[in-house]
């Protein structure tokens, strides 16, 4: 018999000052989870009851087999929970070193656990070169990678990070983000992470928790969330179906590497990885239109031609329309999104169930598993 996947299982109801809770849900324990959703819809006060910081009596959290709250029977106070907290400050302790400030998160650990090394920390962080700087000159984004590693050497089963972007330039953030990508693939330690940027949620999240006025409005895998028709993800302007793909092969005379997702592959230019290599593409709904019959390899500069079938349609305004599709002439593939102009739509005589094809005129890849630190001349 197969066993269960560990859950997170969450049930937070009540009321913190004048703000009302009621947040349920159940996601997988690994890999990331996003909390989403406006400022102020509660996905902070979430994190925090999860850490213990706030107690609602109503609370109830499993995390595995451990039960850390159900109601006012149990309740493991904060110190005693195995998170590691990430702020969206990164608040260094400014008279300690590097080497001290992340050692400092040991001090935490359980006696005798010490599953992440110091020197695993600094390799997948790339915290090497400051090692030996004062924290007072490090920049934005080293001070939340070094905050980063502190909470992981406290030996959490459990990370929580706080829209630790959120303080950073936009260049920080990009610096950042591939290190958030390598922890995601080489440790196996879940995390829920709180944010409001649509973008870091598509490029890091395998699961979404969209919260909205106190609720968890929805919970699912990023990909079904993104391309439900129920919910406002897809009516916003850069409304995008995120994808998980696998590279399986690379043309190097024109520069484009072939990965595949379910239900079709894509060309993709530039450089994703080794084949074989997992990859994440995001396609954006203006990104794709829609045609009744394929265009020959010679009549299109569109190299992204896939069998889709429609699977419902509304309004976006007035004069645009929202496509639901589904990639395969069976419709059994992954979701897809198309945003065309409502005439587009009357001209074609599209409708619901009818098999079309997509023509994919842009493809954003994030590659997986990639090593931030390494230097253009040592990728493959």
């Amino acid at each position: 018999m197969t066993a269960k996947p560990a859950t997170l299982t969450a049930a937070f109801v009540g009321r913190l000052g004048t703000f009302h809770l009621d947040a349920r849900f159940e996601v997988p324990a690994k890999g990331i989870t996003a909390l989403f959703g406006p400022s102020g819809c509660g996905k902070t006060t979430v994190l925090r009851c999860v850490a213990g910081l706030s107690r609602l009596p109503e609370g109830v959290l499993r995390v595995g087999r451990d039960v850390w709250q159900d109601g006012a029977r149990v309740f493991v106070p904060p110190h005693r929970r195995p998170v590691g907290y990430v702020f969206q400050e990164a608040s260094l302790f400014p008279h300690l070193s590097v080497p001290a400030n992340l050692r400092f998160g040991q001090r935490r650990a359980a006696a005798g656990d010490h599953a992440i090394a110091f020197d695993e920390v600094v390799d997948l962080l790339g915290l090497g070169r400051l090692l030996d700087r004062p924290t007072a000159v490090l920049s934005g984004g080293e001070r939340q990678r070094v905050a980063i590693g502190r909470a992981l050497l406290s030996q959490p089963r459990l990370l929580l990070m706080d829209e630790p972007l959120s303080a950073l330039d936009r260049f920080s953030k990009d610096d950042i983000l591939p290190y958030l990508e390598t922890l995601h693939d080489a440790l196996d330690i879940p995390v829920l992470y709180v944010s409001h940027d649509i973008a870091e949620v598509e490029r890091l999240a395998d699961t979404l928790v969209l919260m909205e006025h106190g609720r968890a409005k929805a919970v699912g895998p990023l990909s079904a969330l993104m391309a439900d028709p129920a919910l406002p993800l897809a009516r916003l302007p850069e409304a995008a179906e995120v994808l998980d793909a696998r590279v399986e092969a690379r043309d190097e005379t024109y520069g484009l590497a072939s990965v595949s997702v379910p239900g079709g592959h894509l060309l993709v230019p530039g450089r994703v990885g080794a084949v074989g290599s997992p990859c994440r593409v995001r396609i954006l709904a203006s990104d794709v239109s829609l045609t009744r019959d394929a265009p020959g390899p010679a009549q299109s500069s569109i190299l992204n031609v896939l069998p889709v079938r429609i699977v419902g349609a509304e309004p976006t305004d007035a004069h645009l329309v929202t496509v639901f599709l589904h990639l395969g002439a069976d419709g059994q593939g992954a979701p897809l999104l198309a945003r065309i102009t409502r005439k587009s739509w009357d001209l074609l005589g599209l409708a619901a169930g009818q098999a079309v094809h997509a023509q994919v005129k842009g493809v954003a890849l994030v590659e997986r598993g990639s090593d931030p630190t390494a230097k253009d001349e040592d990728t493959p």
